[in-house]
């Protein structure tokens, strides 16, 4: 049984500077902790904002309007999770049995799913999920770089999978129409914010052009997993063949619910010619999550 345990340290984010320019850059850093240090008084008694997920008054400037008790209490997945689909393993004879198949769950031992593996940072649920909707729904693009920070020691995880080729990263697309109203699309903006911070940042390479959604779907929330299923079928398309044929594929998303999407997206990836589709997200919906809802935001399902 394996524990997953995906943390944010320093030893999977941006890589410190080189010694010969160590003195130079804690100068530069030391005026600037200083400058703003003395500035977010003033910037925050001249334009006072609360923050968009606890309603508490803002102390620091940025860009993010989220305090920092809030994006503290985010907290990366621990426990025993399924090994191909990341759900949550409750079951006690699972956790007593040591056989490989035990680290699955139900549904992974009875059908085998296109993708090879998937794994997420945190639970959807409280604030980690409030801050996908601030980005999603609200279009607050700084919170793409703090959902990226997330997810970065998740993609890097995945990196020895590729071998020695670099890991093709390709986001979820969202449909032309979508894209149009939204301005961005928020599994591409996360995928990039997490490559700039991890170390091995050379070995991924996001490719947000392969993948394309051929037609726009209703929202899945309500449905059930087959027509989940049904719904998707047909909507996904490889625009160019060649650039997954016998390569590792990391697909990015937000959230992970039933993976009816990471399914379908795999499915024609590996038709294409893909050698493998590893699927990594931010967020997964739990067996067992406390769900509440957050009024005046629309609910998402994948």
């Amino acid at each position: 049984m394996r524990e997953v345990v995906f943390s944010s340290r320093g030893d999977v984010i941006r890589a410190p500077q080189a010694a010969d320019c160590g003195s130079r850059s804690a100068l530069v850093s030391g005026v600037v902790s200083g400058w703003k240090f003395a500035a977010d008084p003033i910037f925050c008694l001249l334009f006072p904002s609360n923050c968009r997920l606890c309603a508490e008054p803002l102390l620091a400037a940025s860009l993010l309007p989220v305090c920092a008790e809030c994006l503290a209490s985010v907290r990366p997945l621990t426990g025993e999770y399924c090994v191909v689909c990341g759900q949550r393993l409750l079951s006690p004879y699972l956790h007593a049995d040591s056989s490989p198949e035990a680290a699955r769950c139900g549904l992974c031992r009875r059908a085998e799913m296109p993708f090879a593996q998937a794994r997420a940072y945190g639970s959807y649920e409280g604030r980690l999920r409030e801050l996908i909707h601030l980005l999603k729904f609200d279009r607050v693009r700084p919170a793409a770089n703090a959902l990226g920070k997330m997810l970065a020691p998740v993609m890097a995880s995945f990196v020895p999978e590729a071998g020695a080729a670099p890991l093709l990263v390709i986001p979820v697309p969202l449909h032309r129409t979508r894209l149009r109203e939204r301005g961005f699309n928020h599994a591409e903006l996360m995928a990039r914010a997490a490559c700039k911070r991890i170390v091995v940042g050379t070995r991924l390479k996001v490719e947000a052009g392969i993948l394309e959604r051929r037609r726009e779907t209703p929202p899945q929330i309500g449905l059930t997993a087959h027509q989940r299923r049904a719904n998707l079928r047909g909507a996904f398309g490889v625009r160019h063949p060649e650039a997954v044929r016998d390569r590792t594929v990391l697909l990015v998303d937000d959230v992970m619910t039933t993976g009816a999407t990471a399914a379908e997206c795999a499915r024609v990836l590996r038709r294409a010619g893909a050698k493998q589709v590893l699927v990594a997200t931010v967020a997964r919906t739990l067996l067992g999550a406390t769900m509440t809802e957050v009024p005046g935001v629309q609910q998402t399902a994948a």
